[in-house]
């Protein structure tokens, strides 16, 4: 089952009154249409209207602080741009991403491997570790990719669930609390996961590139093969009480654990530590179009008592093809409508 979705708090923009006390219908400065006024964003600087689906990127709901429409800022240092890539610096990715120096990848010694050959049965479902691409040069690439999206949103690599002070400590994710049950990994899958994260620490990463597409933000892709049932990542960040965030504002949190007692419902919050889970955009599921593009599943995980959830292959993807799952499992809470 699909983790549970946040229903975000929305807000409207108010309608303006003309200099004769007349009330004045706001349009789109985008489409020029005063319709749809539940997802029209007013500028609080200059007034002006824009729906959320036609702002590039589109915004997936209206923020509940202030926002400024692209005009305004374009000017500011608040605008959104094309981000500045990370340098492709081998020290420097090797730093920011804490890799271990003597894993030997500092060399960039391109050797093929061999690799077992995994026979894998659908019914029985077992989870398949990525298969990094052999070339320490484009893996520098990928990894450059998605600290310019993690720079550009000032956060911070983590790979790991983190437990920060006024939060939820580590001692309440516990998985034996869901409300009906939660998966629990095979030993078989567990060691997958283990495998995934050791590849990772020595700068074996899964074959994934982060773009910057102009009307969905920050995407990722895949840059190779990935075969299905293979884990893509992990979703980390921080872990915080649900109820500490229904009214907060940010697009990518994720349920970690829903409670029999709503009280001690965890969710996942990347806004300051995060992987590349973060950047994996949702599918549109009010379309059979949208639906068609999901190629992943979010899993949560009962490990050895511990909640996780897992991005996992739900059918084998191309190279170049855009990664998408359901933000919203079979609770369709999350606004997905406008996605792409």
């Amino acid at each position: 089952m699909a983790p549970k979705m946040l229903l975000r708090h929305r807000t409207r923009a108010e309608p303006q009154s003309d200099s004769d006390g007349s009330i004045e219908s706001i349009r789109c400065g985008a489409c020029g249409s005063g319709e749809a006024d539940a997802e029209l964003l007013l500028c609080d600087n200059c007034d002006a209207g824009y729906h959320t689906f036609c702002l590039r990127p589109i915004l997936p709901r209206v923020p509940s602080g202030s926002w400024f429409c692209p005009s305004c800022s374009s000017s500011s240092s608040s605008g959104k741009k094309t981000p500045k890539k990370f340098p492709l610096v081998q020290t420097k990715i090797v730093d920011f991403f804490k890799i271990k120096r003597s894993s030997g990848f500092e060399k960039l010694e391109s050797k093929k491997r061999k690799r077992k050959s995994v026979c894998i049965s659908k019914k029985k479902r077992k989870l398949l570790p990525f298969n990094p691409t052999e070339n320490p040069r484009r893996r520098l690439e990928q990894m450059a990719s998605l600290a310019t999206a993690l720079t550009a949103t000032g956060a911070v690599f983590s790979n790991e669930l983190t437990y920060v002070a006024g939060m939820a400590p580590k001692s309440v994710n516990r998985a034996a609390l869901e409300k009906g049950g939660m998966q629990v990994m095979s030993r078989e899958d567990k060691e997958t996961l283990i495998q995934c994260k050791a590849m990772m620490e020595r700068g074996e990463w899964a074959p994934l590139l982060v773009v910057f597409d102009p009307v969905e933000g920050f995407t990722v892709e895949a840059d190779r093969h990935i075969k299905d049932l293979t884990i893509i990542t992990e979703y980390v960040g921080d872990v915080d009480y649900l109820r500490n965030r229904e009214t907060d504002e940010g697009d990518s949190m994720m349920t970690l654990l829903s409670a029999r007692d709503e009280s001690k419902s965890l969710v996942i919050c990347p806004d300051k530590r995060s992987n590349i889970a973060r950047f994996i955009n949702g599918i549109n599921n009010h379309i059979l179009d949208g639906k068609k593009k999901q190629n992943l599943k979010c899993v949560r995980f009962d490990v050895d008592g511990e909640c996780r959830v897992l991005l996992v292959a739900t059918r084998d993807i191309r190279k170049g093809e855009r990664l998408y799952y359901d933000y919203n499992g079979s609770e369709h809470e999350y606004p997905t409508h406008h996605f792409v």
